[in-house]
């Protein structure tokens, strides 16, 4: 029989209502035995690093949910996160690349309604969760949830209310999971032994995502950089960046300043899907090929802010951190032609 750890670590999932509003109070063991259909699928083991509201889940967080994970890794076949949905996208994209391919799966789940609702999602999503990390196919980090199961480098929270929370962005879900039956869209293979997983052990959380708006100075990088090393520009369209704030001041002055003082730009698009590409329109193309302006090309915000903590947190060498962030994982970029 398999060997399945499960990670409590709060969210609605493990919520209570005590006149304040809902908050974390089950334990893992609680919302395990609130689901009495997962008795005899695999041998259960529980821990419980922390107990909290996925809001308050940092990237100190991560490394402790990683670092249970590794320290179990020998002894289980699968490893099952119990996690709130408002940062489960953050957290998953964070161990897509703290723990690389992977053959045992790691799997993120949680729910829109605690476990005690009498109409919550949270007994489905928490047993087909458990399906999954099960199955002989299944491997590296992912997302299931509402029976859909996604990479944890493409997952997005669409929706605050519906059980179809989350949704694959710019890539196909991995499998759809109906019932007892896990359906998959066959470009998902089993893990290559020959790729052993890798664990790494350090990011670095100065990482700062900037929304442009219409008339935004471009002064605030200045105002960033005694805090923050790196930057996700998330620009108009497909890759559009005023070339002047409401100020008067060049953007590209101040972004290629923030770029020669040895910081990181990850250019990105506010636009939900399809992606960025910086040579289409001229307000772009002068930032295509400026050394230390990395492209997010179809990356979502929240992995693009994970992946750019683990690139600096393994070198500060520029053209190493260009080529670790280039490099394909876990299905997390498609790169622009």
């Amino acid at each position: 029989m398999k060997r399945i750890l499960l990670i409590a670590t709060g969210g609605t999932i493990a919520s209570t209502e005590d006149g304040n509003g809902l908050s974390p109070a089950l334990t893992g063991e609680e919302l395990a035995q609130s689901v009495p259909e997962i008795s005899g699928l695999c041998a259960l083991d529980v821990v419980q690093p922390m107990n909290i509201d996925s809001t308050n889940m940092r990237p100190s967080d991560w490394m402790r949910i990683r670092d249970v994970i590794v320290e179990g890794y020998a002894d289980h076949d699968g490893f099952v996160i119990l996690h709130g949905t408002d940062t489960m996208s953050y957290t998953a994209a964070a161990l897509s690349y703290l723990i690389q391919d992977s053959p045992k799966p790691i799997v993120l789940t949680g729910s829109q309604k605690p476990m005690g609702n009498p109409f919550t999602d949270a007994k489905l999503n928490l047993y087909q969760s458990l399906l999954y990390a099960l199955d002989e196919h299944s491997h590296d980090v992912s997302i299931v949830f509402g029976g859909v199961a996604i990479a944890g480098t493409r997952a997005r929270k669409q929706r605050t209310m519906s059980f179809n929370a989350f949704i694959s962005v710019n890539y196909p879900p991995i499998a759809y999971i109906r019932n007892d039956r896990i359906v998959r869209n066959g470009l998902h293979g089993t893990h290559q032994d020959e790729n052993p997983v890798h664990f790494y052990d350090s990011i670095d959380p100065r990482v700062f995502v900037l929304k442009l708006t219409p008339g935004v100075n471009p002064g605030i990088l200045d105002a960033l950089a005694d805090s923050y090393d790196a930057v996700i520009l998330e620009t108009f369209g497909i890759g559009g960046i005023p070339e002047f704030g409401e100020s008067g001041e060049s953007f590209q002055e101040a972004i290629f300043r923030w770029v020669d003082s040895g910081r990181t730009v990850v250019m990105t698009t506010q636009v939900p899907e399809e992606g960025l590409d910086l040579g289409v329109y001229e307000v772009g193309r002068a930032y295509a090929d400026h050394p230390g302006i990395l492209r997010g090309d179809d990356m979502t915000t929240e992995t693009l802010v994970a992946k750019t903590m683990w690139a600096l947190g393994q070198s500060r060498d520029a053209s190493e951190i260009q080529r670790l962030f280039y490099s394909q994982v876990n299905h997390d970029r498609i790169p622009m032609v």
